[in-house]
């Protein structure tokens, strides 16, 4: 039986699904198996990952039953023969030891989930990358209402019999759906601890879910009745910081001149303190936002991806 069970839903991914493939075959630790999931494809996924799976036997294809990225999420796991499961996007990229890491953070037995930190990369992988960064603490639920910092589900690893008791993802939400699962988990008693590494290469694309942020922000509103559920509710702080992410992924990803300005303006309206602080971030987000009109999109990008 494999350590580890990677979970990855496919949809349309041939343009980029050969380098995720090649980053996970390029694992140094060997014991896993690959769940890859297609959500009715059109393009030449299928044919890239039944091409993959005659080459290595632990890589499995299969269907989704339903439709979306949870329930896709769900399907595999629920198959999945691993004690971890370690969830991957079809275009994004693991550094070989992940899986390494990911075995010695769940050596500790108190240990849940386990999450890393993220280079993120458009095109060209960068030399110097701008990285995210982990808390000083192990996830918790009044973090995740901020800012979340596990940033992509490629990133994340959690027990197998964990994931079961979550009850999985909420098949009925594309947008921040990891939100409202992270939420769950951390809020039912997980440990999910960082790990100060970079272990995933993340690839932000002003195409993918992520940059609808309406959308996002209307899939966080669903996910925050989960915490009010489990006790936690949002306060002013959080949501000003909340909001200053949504700007800063605005700007990031060319959203729009009036747009990262707008969630700016909502933010500092909630709690100004909240997102102003710390400046590097708060002060560095509203400057952007007024002067994303006449900075380089290159500038704008490298200034607002951590």
């Amino acid at each position: 039986m494999p350590a580890f069970s990677i979970v990855m839903p496919c949809f349309n991914a041939a343009e980029t699904l050969a380098d995720t493939l090649a980053s996970i075959a390029a694992q140094h630790d060997p014991e896993w198996e690959l769940l890859c999931v297609d959500d009715g494809s059109r393009d030449d996924t299928v044919a890239i990952l039944t091409a993959a799976a005659a080459r290595d036997p632990r890589i499995c294809v299969l269907r989704n039953p339903r439709k979306g990225p949870s329930a896709a999420r769900n399907h595999a796991s629920a198959v999945a023969c691993g004690d971890i499961i370690a969830f991957c996007d079809a275009d994004d990229l693991w550094m070989p030891g992940k899986l390494t890491a990911l075995r010695d953070a769940f050596a500790a037995t108190d240990v849940d989930g386990a999450f890393a930190r993220v280079a993120f990369f458009s095109g060209a992988i960068s030399a110097a990358p701008i990285t995210s960064r982990i808390p000083a603490t192990a996830l918790s639920v009044p973090m995740l209402l901020g800012e979340n910092p596990v940033c992509t589900m490629s990133n994340m690893a959690v027990r197998r019999t964990v994931f079961a008791r979550t009850g999985g993802f909420d098949e009925a939400m594309v947008h921040n759906e990891d939100l409202d699962w992270l939420i769950r988990l951390t809020g039912g008693g997980a440990r999910v601890i960082g790990l100060d590494a970079v272990l995933v290469w993340y690839r932000a694309s002003p195409g993918g879910l992520s940059a609808d942020l309406v959308a996002m922000q209307r899939g966080r509103d669903v996910a925050l009745a989960a915490a009010q559920h489990l006790g936690f509710a949002p306060d002013a702080r959080a949501d000003a910081v909340h909001l200053r992410y949504l700007a800063r992924r605005a700007l990031r990803l060319d959203a729009g001149g009036t747009v990262a300005l707008r969630l700016a303006l909502s933010g500092l309206r909630r709690s100004p303190g909240g997102f102003l602080r710390p400046a590097r971030r708060g002060a560095a987000t509203l400057f952007g936002a007024l002067a994303a009109p006449l900075l380089p999109r290159d500038l704008r990008r490298a200034l607002f991806s951590r």
